[in-house]
């Protein structure tokens, strides 16, 4: 019998700010592995290749021949980062730059090379999906299949015949979705004061469907706006900006090693902004 990774426990993570895409890396993962700075390193790193590449293909084309255009390359340089948002939204090209860096793959799950798992998603071991600035996962742990949406206060447990029909779903509103296959961590490495990510909290699967089932019983109420946590909220959004745009400038092009290292809606996905 398989030993449970991480002794039967779910790592979650809920959202703060709009750094989804490092939640959605870390719990593909399972372990806070990841930070905000991590993949804003790593989306400096694209920017920087990218940038030689364009430089690159104009040197060799010329202005007038089969090179790239002014107004082409122009527009190009003029952004700060075609990979990362000064809110925190990462590019797909981050997120699977990431998971390299542990050995895994990330596939769309409409390309031929994902056929099988367009019939049998059962078959696979975890969903990317990614609608407009929002991502999550979907992840099998320990054979069972849970949704860990960072919107969620805990992973929601989904059963074998949904998770097709959810993927289904998913698909129908727009929502791209990517497979993630290799050899996935078995245990997480990195201790409580080592993680880089303090925003993720371990569950056991209890406990995640009893918070799942209280989160759903208090949002069949309609939930009220403070306006003084809306008004906090701008004010972490603007330090989170800042932070980014500091991490950008500072970072260098080359890629870091591989680490040693309030409840929310509960139905399904639509147009979702964190």
């Amino acid at each position: 019998m398989e030993v449970a990774s991480n002794g039967g426990m779910l790592y979650h993570e809920v959202q703060e700010s709009k750094l989804c895409a490092v939640h959605c890396v870390n719990t593909v993962l399972q372990g806070p592995f990841f930070s905000e700075f991590d993949l804003a390193a790593l989306a400096s790193d694209l920017d920087h290749r990218e940038r030689q590449m364009m430089l690159e293909g104009t040197d060799g084309g010329g202005r007038g021949g089969g090179g790239v255009s002014a107004a082409a390359d122009g527009d190009f340089f003029s952004q700060e980062s075609h990979n990362v948002s000064l809110d925190g939204d990462f590019s797909i090209q981050v997120l699977e730059k990431a998971l390299q860096v542990w050995d895994l793959q990330v596939i769309p799950l409409n390309s031929q090379a994902a056929k099988p798992a367009q019939f049998d998603p059962e078959s696979e071991n975890a969903f990317i999906c990614h609608l407009q600035d929002h991502w999550f996962c979907i992840r099998k742990v320990n054979g069972e299949w849970y949704n860990f949406d960072s919107l969620y206060a805990a992973p929601q447990q989904l059963s074998r015949f949904y998770l097709s029909a959810y993927l289904d779903s998913l698909k129908g509103f727009g929502w791209s979705i990517f497979i993630v296959r290799g050899n996935f961590p078995k245990e997480c490495p990195i201790s409580s004061a080592e993680a880089p990510s303090s925003y993720g909290q371990w569950f056991s699967p209890e406990d995640a469907e009893r918070i799942s089932k209280s989160c759903n019983e208090l949002w069949d109420r309609s939930p009220r706006i403070d306006h003084t946590d809306k008004m906090v909220s701008e004010i972490e959004d603007a330090d989170l900006k800042a932070a980014i745009a500091a991490s950008l400038m500072d970072a260098g092009p080359s890629m870091p090693a591989a680490p040693g290292v309030s409840c929310q809606d509960g139905s399904p996905h639509k147009e979702e902004t964190k």
